[in-house]
């Protein structure tokens, strides 16, 4: 068996944001050159999420809209973790949304249903963030 790592950097501009990383994760598997196994893609920051979801931009207003109705940011106040970063509501978003995926890598592509899509969800951006994608198999 075979085990690949890499981190991917991402440095998304504002506090909230959605991107597409299928393409980087799959670059990250035919660099791997593994052809059947398992890939786990992972947020490395406590205020950001790792999902599978559709690439719609409606849902990901959905998604915001949801969210913010969940855990809001404002009044800061109301959470007891905030004080020097008031980001308390993006531990929580990110809670919600998620750390990780693990997926089916079969001939050397990602074996994704239809519409699915792997996101980096961001919630306290403005600063670069790591994700971890790992991958074994042969």
């Amino acid at each position: 068996m075979k085990s690949y790592r890499k981190e991917l950097t991402f440095h998304l501009p504002t506090r909230r944001a959605y991107r597409n990383i299928t393409p980087d994760v799959q670059a990250c598997i035919v660099e791997s050159s593994i052809q059947e196994g398992l890939v786990l893609v992972n947020a490395m920051n406590i205020t950001a999420a790792v999902f599978v979801n559709d690439d719609e931009s409606g849902l990901h207003r959905d998604f915001e809209t949801w969210l913010e109705r969940l855990a809001p940011e404002r009044p800061y106040e109301q959470y007891h973790h905030n004080g020097f970063e008031n980001n308390a509501d993006a531990h929580l978003k990110r809670q919600i949304m998620g750390r990780e995926a693990v997926l089916a890598v079969t001939g050397g592509r990602l074996d994704l249903g239809t519409w699915e899509q792997v996101f980096y969800g961001e919630y306290d951006g403005r600063r670069p963030k790591r994700v971890l994608v790992k991958i074994i198999g042969e």
